[in-house]
This record gives structure tokens, sequence and C-alpha cells, in this order.
């Protein structure tokens, strides 16, 4: 009735596909540290380095507490229309960041508050996009920053 053939699979296995191109995608969703700084490279190209703090938490322990443990995350933007945008935000502001993912080695003998110290560094975000929009935002072309509506209040549950 049926042959065999028919029930292989139709797609090569993964060990023996053709490369494709490679993604490290990050996305976070947290707090500026304090706020966006304006910088500059050796080269004169004017970047922003920020801090963006997410918080997780363990589940509770047997007598009910939680802990939570934030993670820093230091990233830094050279895209002109992020970057002027990312100048209105204020410390404590939720974001949404998307970007590209990579560790590097750091260098030992670094000093720790440069890019180059223990911290891992994130390239370029895609996008940033405030969650909460504050007052006096400025308007960004959507291409580099995407708003989030706010986030509707979640309906309590009664046991």
């Amino acid at each position: 009735m049926f042959r065999v053939a028919t029930f292989r699979p139709t797609i090569r296995a993964f060990s023996t596909s053709a490369r494709t191109n490679d993604l490290a995608k990050l996305t976070l969703i947290g707090n500026l540290g304090k706020v966006p700084e304006l910088k500059t490279t050796k080269n004169e190209k004017e970047y922003v380095s920020y801090a963006v703090a997410t918080t997780s938490s363990a589940p509770p322990s047997a007598d009910g507490e939680r802990t939570f443990n934030t993670t820093w995350h230091r990233i830094h933007s050279f895209s002109h229309g992020t970057n002027t945008y990312l100048q209105t935000l204020k410390q404590g502001s939720k974001v949404y960041v998307e970007a590209h993912y990579e560790i590097r080695e750091p260098d030992p003998n670094a000093d720790p508050s440069t890019p180059a110290g223990p911290t891992p560094n994130l390239p370029p975000p895609w996008s940033v996009s405030p969650i909460l929009p504050q007052p006096n935002d400025c308007e960004c072309s959507p291409d580099t920053i995407r708003v989030i509506a706010p986030p509707r209040p979640r309906e309590t549950e009664e046991h």
C-alpha cells in the first residue's frame, strides 16, 4: 500500500547540511542603570554606552523566601538615530533591547572600567525601545526604534 520511501525524511541531516550564517541574538527587558553616556572612539566616531540591569528569581526556598539575582549588561550603540533617542531616556527607564550577542575574552591586564576589562560587551543593538514611554521622549524613525505599548494590568485570580 505505502512505499517505505514515502516515510523517509525529505531534508538532510543537520551534520550534512550546507553551512548558513549563524546568529547569536540577545533580547533584554530591563532597567537602565544610569543615564546613557555619549563617548568617542579613538577614530573620533561617537557612540553611546549604557548598562541594562535584568533581574531573575530562583524558586522559593523551603521557608517561602525568593532570592533575586541582578545581571548587568553593558551595551554600546553606534547608530546615530538610536543614540539620539537613548540620550533622552532617564535612569531606571524600562527598556527592550535586541542585539547581536558576542562575548569577548577580557584582557587580564586591562583596567576594569574599560571595554577591554573583565565585563563582556554586546555589539551595537538592533533596536532599543521603551516599555513605558516617558514624557518628552523624542520622535525617532521607526526603523531604529520600536515603541512597545505599555503592558496591561494582570487580572488577579481568586482561589
